[in-house]
């Protein structure tokens, strides 16, 4: 029984070393909210783009559940046109690019992904980082007048994305 007990507890805090805890971000662009909801999780020493997160495949943008996005306005990102509503986004990462994915399938768990659904896919801007970022992290800013940026940051990368609320 003790043994049994001690197993329950070492699998319990090696499970709790990799929680990737609920985070969101938002902002308000010309008198219209934008949020994004997901889940932040950390490096914990693992090589991130190219190897927890596969170079040419899509995620997530975040753990656990799929990252969701919620306009109350048209927003216009890059050339894709995003009617306010309730979407989620995905990520597709390559070495040298990324692609902002906005897909129409909402509720879902991360790992469910169906490109049918896409509403469209654009190109993010990408720089390194001069420091290492130990945590997923997206924030949404306003930039002047009906603009505004998303900007996502984990391991050594930044990917941003202007857009226009509508």
């Amino acid at each position: 029984m003790k043994l049994l007990l001690a197993t329950t507890l070492l699998a319990r805090l090696a499970l709790a070393q990799y929680v990737s805890p609920p985070a969101d971000t938002s902002v308000t662009v010309n008198g219209k909210k934008i949020s994004i909801a997901y889940h932040s999780p950390q490096m914990h020493g693992r090589k991130i783009f190219g190897g927890l997160v596969p170079f040419g495949e899509v995620w997530r943008a975040g753990a656990n559940e799929a990252t969701a996005l919620h306009t109350d306005a048209d927003l216009q990102i890059k050339s894709l046109h995003v009617p306010k509503g309730d979407y989620t986004i995905f990520i597709l990462p390559t070495a040298n690019s990324w692609q902002l994915i906005i897909n129409k399938q909402t509720g879902q768990w991360g790992l469910e992904y169906h490109q049918s659904m896409d509403l469209g896919r654009v190109p993010m801007d990408l720089s390194p980082s001069p420091r290492l970022i130990d945590v997923w992290k997206m924030t949404l800013s306003s930039t002047g007048g009906n603009k505004g940026l998303l900007r996502t940051e984990w391991e050594k990368t930044i990917a941003s994305i202007p857009f226009t609320v509508q």
